[in-house]
């Protein structure tokens, strides 16, 4: 540019010095893009991972272990929510009949499968307007979402029968039949969900008392 003449050493030097810097600055180049891109797979991975466990946690604390309706805690939520917000109602307390004997007959294992069922059935038979969760033991509940009360006994008739219908597969290869006992109260707008659980625990006491198998509403 300045007029001169490359030749001899300088015009090597212009020509290898290029080269012999341009190989190692592109190795390094590629070197460090491919760590950035295995750093960025890696973050996403634990990214995605982190996400699955809070999904699952989330799970976990909402749901019964056993039976994979509602916990306690997180049905009792729920329904104090569905009160303070204006529903109205039907709430069901179930209780499967002689499920100590089964646990003494059978052990807990055959308790802990009656359970299962139990929880599995509830759980396909509760649709959007309905909750359901395990108080504890052998108690479940179920709360219906602004249904008139034929439509609700009618649930919990369906329930009813669909219990009775199940066979439980003892250790010792016996089928028994489980039954359950229901009390049904009535929850108007505004409705007392501690008083009302009481109500339904009161008449599912009274089902067992004249025979089990039974609604009382």
């Amino acid at each position: 540019m300045m007029g001169g003449q490359l030749a001899g050493a300088g015009l090597v030097m212009t020509i290898v010095c290029p080269l012999a810097t341009a190989i190692p600055m592109s190795s390094l180049h590629y070197l460090n893009t491919e760590r950035l891109r295995i750093a960025k797979d890696e973050a996403l991975r634990a990214q995605t991972a982190l996400e699955k466990a809070n999904t699952l946690l989330r799970k976990l604390a909402r749901e019964d272990s056993l039976t994979g309706v509602l916990n306690r805690a997180t049905f009792l939520d729920e329904l104090f929510l569905l009160s303070k917000k204006g529903y109205s109602g039907g709430l069901l307390f179930i209780d499967l009949d002689y499920f100590k004997t089964i646990n003494d007959n059978y052990g807990h294992a055959t308790g802990d499968a009656a359970l299962r069922r139990l929880g599995t059935l509830l759980k396909r038979l509760t649709t959007d307007n309905a909750i359901t969760g395990r108080l504890g033991g052998e108690e479940f509940c179920v709360f219906i979402k602004n249904a008139e009360a034929k439509y609700i006994y009618q649930y919990a008739e369906e329930i009813r029968e669909k219990i009775s219908l199940l066979h439980i597969v003892a250790t010792d290869n016996k089928n028994i039949r489980i039954t359950a006992s229901i009390g049904i109260t009535i929850c108007k707008v505004g409705f007392d969900p501690e008083r009302s659980l009481l109500e339904a625990d009161e008449k599912m006491y009274s089902a067992k008392r004249q025979g089990r198998n039974l609604i009382i509403a």
